[in-house]
């Protein structure tokens, strides 16, 4: 049994390193070259993992190019796991391992099918999600499921710790199925077809751009959901902007003030110096900046944050240029 593992994102890394302690071998890791791999967010070095367990590695720009064709004829493998990768494989790639291809999505399909499924499942407010095992096929997300496994999404998650959970359930399922594989036992039911949904667009930096004038919840949620590793949720104050990558979500208000929504209300302090931060006006309610980043990458949180900002300040969807 030949197996090889395709990937680039952090997602993989967990599942991997576990199967490899565990004396699961690997045949050949696939990721993105340098290049590829610096115009993506989320992005794991596999290098040093495959130079620590005596793994090939090898670099490539595209699964479908005829460089990666290549390559998997050469490596002849039985399976292919496909955990974090982007690019939607054709079917003359899908057709060079023996048994297929084995990919997990980060959601329960077919619900969520499509790209970012985590940030959009936490910008939704969504209370539960999961990740699936699948088997690849040409449409999106719509292949053979192998396994799923669910859980909660807590008002205390963020995309990183949505991450996690997605990572576990798949060292879960992967480890299950390698077992399995080598058991002569590899089994799938058909997805149903016939709830599938739209598929989700690909988010871009440039949708991080906060709206003040959505609820507190909308907001609290918009921000956990494109917090490190991504980029961030980011807003502009004169003309410097700001990513913004903590908040704090307060009980919703009969409010008759008359602040605007995006206004700074005023520094809130304490002792614990990571729960100091500014208290923006948004509809309904307020919402406490607790960490953000300025264009340089500076981070700045606690006592900084209080004294950066002026109070009446305003937070605006577009730079102010003077």
């Amino acid at each position: 049994m030949r197996i090889g593992w395709l990937s680039f994102h952090i997602v993989g890394e967990k599942a991997l390193t576990y199967l490899l302690n565990d004396d699961r071998s690997i045949d050949a890791v696939i990721t993105l070259n340098d290049k590829e791999a610096s115009m993506r967010s989320g992005v794991f070095n596999y290098s040093a993992l495959c130079s620590k367990y005596n793994v090939p590695i090898y670099k490539i720009d595209h699964i479908n190019s005829d460089q990666s064709v290549t390559l998997l004829k050469q490596l002849d493998l039985d399976i292919l796991f496909v955990i974090g990768w982007s690019q939607i494989i054709n079917r003359q790639i899908l057709s060079i391992p023996k048994l297929g291809m084995v990919g997990v999505h980060s959601s329960l399909l077919p619900q969520y099918r499509g790209s970012a499924p985590v940030n959009w499942s936490i910008i939704n407010g969504e209370q539960e999600s999961g990740s699936t095992l699948m088997l690849l096929a040409e449409g999106v997300d719509t292949g053979d499921i192998i396994d799923q496994i669910s859980f909660p999404i807590t008002i205390y998650d963020s995309c990183k710790t949505i991450y996690d959970k997605v990572a576990d359930a798949n060292v879960t399922m992967i480890r299950k199925l390698y077992d399995n594989l080598y058991c002569g036992n590899f089994s799938y039911l058909p997805q149903d077809t016939s709830s599938l949904g739209s598929i989700l667009p690909r988010r871009k930096p440039k949708d991080g751009l906060i709206d003040w004038k959505n609820t507190s919840i909308d907001l609290y949620n918009f921000i956990r959901a494109q917090t490190r590793p991504y980029p961030g949720a980011f807003s502009f104050i004169d003309n410097s902007k700001y990513y913004i990558h903590q908040s704090a979500l307060f009980p919703k208000l009969t409010d008759d003030s008359p602040f605007v929504s995006g206004e700074i209300i005023g520094p809130i302090y304490s002792t614990v110096i990571d729960a100091c931060g500014v208290l923006v006006k948004c509809e309904g309610s307020f919402l406490l900046i607790l960490e953000i980043e300025d264009e340089k990458g500076n981070v700045i949180k606690g006592e900084i944050l209080n004294e950066l900002f002026n109070k009446g300040s305003v937070f605006s969807s577009k730079r102010n240029v003077l």
